[in-house]
């Protein structure tokens, strides 16, 4: 029997598989629409994705609301942290002054003159002025500039806190235009004293103090130049430049890096109409810790000293002195009795080596000199009548400047 169905079997079977075939290629034989089909199972697919995702959204925002701000210092989105180290320890300082016996006005008219005789009437005026200053140590010492309280009767200190006190005078430098003072309170925030040396031009600067009297400022620049000298400002210069607004008020201020650390003490702009041009110098910390530390544990600053006045080597001098190179420069002055005086040298001496190093310009020589301790004896090679000859010198201490009394 079944030899006689084999044949009609597969016939059957070869069919319904056709069948199946035919159903799955075509579903619309099925009485089904395949777009609205794939659509449903699409839109069902991404309506689970949905949910799937705000589940996790869900679950992953406790995490993100717990998790801790982001560091200032990975980004420049911010330097509020720098000013939050950095702004307790700068100082508003109100300084002021009784200027008397100043004539009044109208005894310059001889009529009224005639009526007060040898008994001249005479008035006071008080002179204030503001300026910055940074606490640079828990003891409350205060770097400022010295051109902020010159000549003070009275000088007042407002921190940030709202503290208000009285300052006492340690010492000034008028030729770095320096000053220290001391206030005596309690818990007072101190500013990190970075190395200036580390400074390069190109960094970000914040400049911090108290323009026109408004109150704290911060502005922001960058580090335009380091090293500046010859501007006349100082008899000793050595200037860091910024493009941080600068204005007056600001003077003593700090001048700080991104991480809130002092680099410079704020001094002086140069502009035409008295306002910030983008053109600000600030005494770079080394040479302000120098100070400081001379200021507080002697009373003065001990520099060495020639008693030369040194004149920079033109090409018209050159010539005139029959030379063929500008190396060196021209002492036009000796101090009668000084160090030069008593060495031998006189004005019209060409300098041209200190301890065997080139003289290439006065006043980097005059600084360096400068930091030698008196006492100290130098070898100074020097031209004096086409003639090179040696001469040795002591070292002396630099007298204080003679200050022009205001009052």
């Amino acid at each position: 029997m079944r030899r006689y169905l084999m044949p009609f079997v597969w016939p059957v079977i070869t069919g319904l598989l056709l069948a199946l075939g035919l159903l799955y290629a075509f579903p619309e034989l099925r009485g089904e629409s395949p777009l609205f089909s794939s659509g449903q199972e699409t839109v069902s697919q991404t309506s689970s994705d949905s949910t799937r995702s705000s589940e996790q959204a869900l679950r992953a925002a406790p995490e993100l609301s717990n998790a801790p701000p982001m560091s200032r210092e990975q980004g420049p989105v911010s330097y509020a942290r720098a000013v939050e180290r950095a702004a307790p320890a700068v100082v508003n300082i109100y300084s002021s002054r009784v200027v008397e016996n100043e004539q009044h006005p109208l005894m310059s008219d001889p009529f009224f003159r005639q009526f007060f005789g040898g008994d001249m009437p005479s008035r006071q005026r008080m002179l204030s002025s503001l300026g910055s200053g940074v606490i640079v140590s828990p003891e409350g010492y205060v770097l400022t500039n010295h051109h902020v309280i010159n000549d003070a009767d009275q000088i007042q200190v407002a921190l940030r806190d709202g503290r208000e006190t009285l300052a006492e005078v340690i010492g000034t430098d008028p030729e770095s235009d320096l000053a220290v003072l001391r206030i005596d309170l309690d818990a007072l925030p101190v500013i990190a004293m970075t190395d200036s040396t580390q400074t390069a031009v190109g960094d970000v600067a914040l400049a911090i103090g108290n323009p026109f009297g408004v109150g704290q400022t911060v502005t922001m620049g960058i580090i335009s130049a380091t090293g500046r000298n010859h501007l006349g400002l100082n008899a000793y210069e050595d200037f860091i430049q910024t493009d941080a607004a600068i204005n007056p008020g600001n003077s003593g201020g700090a001048l700080v890096n991104p991480e809130g650390g002092l680099v410079g003490i704020n001094t002086a702009i140069f502009s035409r109409s008295g306002g910030s041009q983008g053109i600000g110098f600030a005494i770079p910390t080394n040479l302000a810790r120098d100070i400081l530390e001379q200021l507080v544990t002697q009373g003065r600053v001990i520099r060495g000293w020639l008693g030369v006045e040194a004149q920079e080597m033109t090409q018209e001098l050159a010539s005139s002195f029959g030379l063929n190179t500008l190396d060196g420069v021209v002492i036009a002055g000796v101090v009668p009795g000084g160090p030069a005086d008593q060495a031998g040298l006189r004005p019209g001496d060409i300098l041209l080596k200190v301890n065997d190093r080139p003289i290439i310009d006065a006043r980097a020589a005059m600084a360096d000199i400068a930091a030698i301790e008196p006492g100290n004896r130098l070898a100074l090679e020097v031209v004096r009548n086409g003639q090179r000859r040696e001469v040795k010198v002591e070292v002396g201490e630099r007298p204080p400047p003679v200050m022009n009394p205001e009052r």
